[in-house]
């Protein structure tokens, strides 16, 4: 009976309306929500929209895809997380990152793009209701900054032969870098002149809206800083729809001065599962194993690196902006918005640090900014995709030179260099190697960060000082990887030299200690008791001093302190 009262109270529980709030966080502030969250929802939604949309063209031309196809990706994130998301401030959209990683696995494929994406949500939302947020954790930051730096290099270098409008450049980087250069020479000028006069015209946005910040009314009047403000911040969508119109009228008069978009599939997309299979040009079916497989290491790369660059964002914006975040339902709404994108030809996205922060500084109070901006880009794919065909390519690649370019962190590989030194090994790693496969370059700078790690573990600094009984100090816990280095100084500094010499070991920070560690002890106590020398443990935890005593470990000594050690060893001395 007791039993089932139990089983009951658990299952009510389990369904409370606490629970309920924890997987729908809008359940949290919906209730609160005032008029004027309305007010500086919509501000921040339809800012942040102007600045999606040429964003979401230009991105899709980085995964290879129809510029269709970034504005597929960029709604669904809106709705998605205002129901699931525990950030005001965080965006899900296309990203240069995504956009990147996306192209290198499915070469600009359509149909495989919408296959990986469904498969990456479902990973994400796997793990987050696996809780399994922490294995982030095991990613350093230097290879998230060797691998965004190289990102950042590939897509802006990437985007040359569009400023210069030459065509038929490998994708692969090294001869990307070698046949951008070989063709100079059939660079077309209108590209070029439009691209660098973008380009000069968002830098010197840029900058004017960073001005802003040194809050000098000398320089702006109230209403001219919220004008500079407003017009800088719309830069991108700005310039595209300049250059549009310069494209256009050129374009009027039978002038093909520019390397236009073209043709782009008008209206909203069809909400259809995503496709299981493909058909290459030349007829042949692809199955869905084969796809998957084509994936490779990608599958499990991309919803990674997707769940790591919006965590690191909302993390970043909650605590500037004084709120918690819930990383593993931050998982679950990315996760799920992938997952509905895929019926809706969406490519695999993420948080985009630049439309998040656009969205904090406009004054966003709730997730809801997101609905507004998912319905500026769904009106554009209803009435404006007609005007997208005149958009120049050079004006999205230089949207896209502007938008990665400080992603390029000079400054901390000297931070790096004055802190820890070390950390610029799986910094250059992740880097050098991202030039070669991104993929590549993740997983080796990982794998040497792991070494690194694993490297400490294994040989914990330990220091010795004497003081007529040898002293050492674990200055950190004691792993199964460390026994055999501590047991090789025990050996060498104590029971191998003449006479043989006891032994304090300082316990203050081992708080766990395992089977081996538990076997390599009994041998060393056994090797004491035959050189009729002591060891002693001193400041060891209740936790570890209970699993002491449970191995029965013969001649066993512990003391609450170093000094108390010392004590007792002197005085078994004067006894002898």
């Amino acid at each position: 009976m007791d039993r089932t009262v139990g089983r009951g109270e658990w299952v009510r529980g389990y369904f409370s309306y606490s629970t309920l709030k924890a997987w729908l966080p809008i359940l949290s502030w919906l209730p609160r929500y005032r008029l004027k969250y309305l007010q500086m929802d919509l501000l921040a939604g339809l800012t942040v929209g102007l600045t999606t949309v040429p964003q979401a063209l230009a991105y899709a031309e980085v995964a290879g895809l129809p510029v269709q196809c970034g504005l597929y990706s960029a709604f669904m994130g809106g709705f998605i997380y205002t129901l699931l998301g525990t950030s005001k401030d965080v965006t899900l959209g296309p990203t240069a990152i995504m956009s990147l990683l996306c192209f290198s696995v499915v070469g600009g494929q359509p149909h495989r793009a919408v296959l990986l994406t469904l498969l990456c949500g479902l990973i994400q939302a796997l793990l987050a209701l696996l809780r399994l947020g922490f294995l982030l954790d095991f990613v350093s930051y230097p290879v998230i900054k060797g691998f965004t730096c190289a990102a950042a290099v590939t897509i802006g270098f990437g985007q040359v032969k569009n400023i210069l409008g030459i065509r038929d450049v490998p994708q692969q980087f090294f001869l990307e870098v070698y046949y951008t250069f070989y063709k100079i020479p059939e660079a077309r000028v209108g590209d070029v002149v439009l691209g660098l006069l973008c380009l000069a015209l968002l830098i010197m946005l840029m900058f004017m809206k960073s001005s802003l910040d040194s809050d000098n009314d000398l320089i702006y009047t109230r209403v001219a800083r919220k004008f500079v403000w407003a017009i800088a911040t719309m830069r991108n969508a700005l310039v595209v729809v300049t250059a549009s119109l310069v494209a256009y009228s050129w374009e009027a008069y039978g002038h093909h001065v520019f390397t236009i978009t073209g043709h782009t599939t008008q209206g909203l997309p069809p909400f259809a599962p995503p496709p299981t299979s493909d058909t290459t040009a030349n007829g042949t079916v692809v199955s869905f194993g084969e796809i998957v497989e084509g994936f490779g290491g990608g599958l499990a790369l991309i919803p990674f690196m997707g769940l790591l660059e919006s965590i690191a964002i909302a993390k970043a914006f909650a605590s500037q902006n004084d709120y918690r975040i819930d990383a593993n339902q931050e998982l679950l709404a990315i996760g799920v918005t992938n997952i509905m994108g895929s019926f809706v030809s969406a490519y695999p996205v993420t948080g985009s640090f630049g439309r998040t922060a656009v969205n904090s500084q406009t004054g966003v109070c709730t997730p809801a900014g997101g609905i507004i901006t998912s319905v500026i880009v769904l009106l554009s794919l209803a009435f404006l995709m007609p005007a997208f065909y005149y958009i120049p390519k050079a004006s999205l690649a230089a949207v896209i030179i502007c938008a990665v370019a400080p992603m390029v962190d000079y400054r901390v590989v000297a931070n790096m260099w004055k802190i820890h030194r070390l950390d610029l090994l799986p910094f250059f790693v992740t880097f050098l190697m991202s030039f070669w496969e991104v993929q590549y370059g993740i997983i080796g700078g990982i794998a040497v960060s792991g070494a690194l790690l694993l490297y400490r573990m294994a040989r914990p600094q330990i220091k010795v000082s004497d003081h007529g009984v040898l002293v050492m100090k674990l200055s950190s816990g004691l792993n199964f990887p460390a026994t055999e280095y501590l047991s090789h100084i025990i050996h060498t500094q104590a029971l191998q030299v003449s006479p043989p010499r006891s032994v304090v070991l300082d316990c203050h920070h081992v708080s766990v200690i395992d089977y081996t560690v538990i076997s390599e002890l009994r041998d060393l106590l056994r090797q004491f008791k035959l050189r009729e020398v002591r060891l002693v443990f001193s400041g060891v935890q209740p936790s570890v001093l209970k699993v002491l005593f449970a191995a029965d470990l013969q001649g066993l000594r512990c003391t609450d302190s170093v000094d108390e050690a010392l004590q007792m060893e002197s005085e078994n001395i004067l006894e002898e």
